[in-house]
């Protein structure tokens, strides 16, 4: 049966003690996502709480980690999303990603209207992908995809 939580205290406490475990073995969010079967992205939301495991990617998580039945139940509950508490972001990386939105929030919101018409991206129906690429002008660049589904405002 599909459940799903109304207060994320137990799956940000979850949380902890998977970054501990991951830490402790010396394992990458790659690692996990291979004993998990899905994606780097999706497996690494779903460990800090942000999405739902089907069963056997928790088991696998679970076992990867030594966490208990009860982390195998709350890895598969329907999570109350959102990993940034109100206000700005305090944290150096996160507030460069709100930091851009600022920026170019609504040059996004134009360019996307203006191809696409009246709608919005889904954040359920998505992929994200990050990428350490080479830069030539020296050092590295992070290239990150976000790939969502557009779905049209529909009259009624």
């Amino acid at each position: 049966m599909v459940h799903a939580q109304f207060d994320p205290a137990a799956r940000q406490a979850l949380a902890v003690k998977a970054v501990e475990a991951k830490t402790r073995k010396n394992l990458s969010w790659e690692r996990i996502a291979e004993a998990s079967g899905l994606s780097v992205a999706f497996t690494t939301a779903a460990v800090l709480g942000q999405h739902a495991l089907p069963e056997e990617p928790a088991e696998a998580v679970a076992k990867l980690l030594d966490l208990d039945e009860e982390a195998v139940m709350l890895l598969q509950t329907i999570p109350t999303r959102g990993s940034i508490p109100g206000g700005i972001p305090t944290d150096p990386t996160i507030y460069r990603f709100y930091e851009m939105l600022q920026v170019y929030g609504t040059t996004l919101k134009a360019l996307v209207h203006e191809q696409f018409g009246d709608g919005i991206i889904s954040a359920i129906n998505f992929k994200l992908d990050v990428k350490k690429v080479a830069d030539p002008e020296g050092g590295e660049r992070a290239v990150i995809t976000l790939d969502g589904k557009y779905l049209p405002t529909k009259p009624f």
